[in-house]
């Protein structure tokens, strides 16, 4: 496991994935300031040196907008081709990846040369459970060597200026066991504010389409789609949304979809879920119950059994 930033935090971090999994078998610790931003030229040149000197079989990172701008300009540096959107491993060099929108599913093996460079859909794995006796296990600490890192290589082709980001007490969207999200057809940043209420009652994450967030009833950090988050929650419930291929990309592999849409032909309903086509003041005030699956909701939250 490869960490890189600056000053505490960093140590925090290492101490913490010396002991997080017994698959870990050592930790790389590249203490410096120029990773203290996520920034793709020092982070990429960080792999590279960290790669021709342990020489490994497989660099794997997460499918996120962190992983999405590394892993391209590292892979370049070292010569290969990476894999990338990844959501399942059949064999070393043998893995299954979404095309078309996640319309098809495609398998592709590997044959470039070491190493074998993903991204990684988190939202596609589960967490394996362990014991407790293996977490006495601690991996080494390893710091890396940076004196023959290259920093002229990395200035001048992109500079931090700042993070805006929005400041909420809800649950992350891309971890929340919850999803709540709008489309184009609540019609107003007013009528978004609805499903924040009720994402507030249900300890949910809110989301929005793409059309959504053109225009301009939230802001582009709620975007759950291709372009924007992929998210695999417990429970996603789509208001006024229609299914482009495009959103169904960031968000069928939800458990529990709950579709609100008049439009009974709207693409989201050929989804495999539980569909429910209701006019949203008819739902934000009344409890639903579908004994077929034992779902209950209502505006002061939900259950499943």
């Amino acid at each position: 496991m490869l960490l890189a930033g600056s000053g505490h935090s960093l140590q925090e971090a290492a101490a913490n994935a010396v002991s997080c999994h017994p698959s870990v078998s050592k930790v790389l610790v590249a203490d410096s300031d120029r990773f203290i931003h996520p920034l793709a030229e020092p982070w990429a040149k960080l792999i590279q040196l960290v790669q021709q000197r342990e020489n490994f079989s497989h660099i794997v990172v997460a499918s996120g907008s962190f992983g999405k701008n590394i892993l391209p300009r590292a892979a370049a540096l070292l010569d290969v081709s990476p894999v990338t959107d990844v959501i399942g491993i059949s064999e070393s060099t043998t893995f299954v990846r979404p095309i078309y929108a996640g319309n098809a599913l495609c398998t592709v093996r590997y044959t470039g040369a070491h190493p074998c460079m993903l991204t990684i859909r988190s939202t596609s794995f589960q967490v394996q459970p362990y014991s407790t006796d293996s977490k006495a296990h601690k991996a080494p600490i390893s710091q890396v060597d940076l004196s023959t890192f290259e920093e002229a290589d990395t200035i001048g082709k992109s500079q931090y200026v700042k993070l805006t980001s929005q400041d909420s007490e809800r649950p992350d969207l891309g971890n929340s066991r919850i999803v709540v999200t709008g489309g184009r057809g609540l019609k107003s940043a007013e009528n978004f504010k609805m499903l924040e209420k009720l994402a507030e009652k249900l300890g949910a994450a809110v989301g929005a389409t793409r059309a959504a967030v053109d225009a301009g009833f939230v802001p582009n950090d709620l975007q759950v789609g291709q372009t924007g988050k992929i998210v695999a929650p417990e429970l996603y419930m789509a208001f006024g949304v229609s299914g482009a291929i495009q959103h169904l990309a960031g968000m069928r592999d939800s458990k529990v979809i709950v579709a609100v849409n008049r439009d009974a032909d709207a693409p989201i309903f050929q989804v495999n879920s539980l569909s429910l086509s209701l006019s949203l003041g008819y739902l934000m005030g009344t409890e639903i119950k579908d004994s077929s699956c034992g779902f209950i909701l209502n505006a002061n939250g939900y259950k499943s059994s």
